[in-house]
């Protein structure tokens, strides 16, 4: 893939990821890259923290969960919005090998040079989305359709 986005400071959140050339609505901008974790063994560890109100987690699968903390690229920067201006889409690999599948973030719409990409993080916790966990995922996205928070409603 050309060299079309860059991390940097971001006004949303930390880092966050921009196009420094244009991106055409459907063009795969980035693949989501980490290891390849089983869900147990994410929440073993810190990592997986729902107190944290931040992750590098992605979940790929019902098996596997892709963690940026180890071996990330830039797509671990994509912030989350209200109003993305990206997608992520998981690539399912052609066998049974649920671990070779794949997350590539995509453009739902054109995106200028200088624009911060983004995408709905979709984040939905097992436990009560309480007001406390909402804060706790509070978001920051600025978006005049701006839900508050990261936390999805439950399906």
């Amino acid at each position: 893939m050309p060299r079309k986005i860059e991390a940097r400071k971001s006004d949303i959140h930390g880092n966050g990821v921009f196009a420094i050339a244009p991106i055409k609505k459907g063009e795969r901008v980035v693949e989501y890259k980490g290891k390849r974790r089983t869900h147990e063994e994410v929440d073993r560890d810190d990592t997986g923290d729902v107190e944290s109100g931040h992750t590098f987690l992605f979940t790929l699968n019902d098996d596997y969960v892709i963690d940026a903390n180890h071996k990330g690229n830039k797509a671990r920067w994509i912030n989350h919005s209200c109003d993305p201006n990206c997608e992520a889409v998981i690539e399912e690999h052609d066998g049974k090998n649920r671990k070779k599948d794949k997350v590539f973030i995509e453009a739902i719409r054109n995106i200028k040079p200088g624009e911060e990409l983004t995408y709905n993080y979709g984040i939905t916790l097992s436990e009560p989305h309480t007001a406390r966990l909402k804060k706790v995922w509070e978001c920051r996205c600025g978006s005049k359709k701006c839900t508050g928070t990261m936390l999805q409603p439950k399906k």
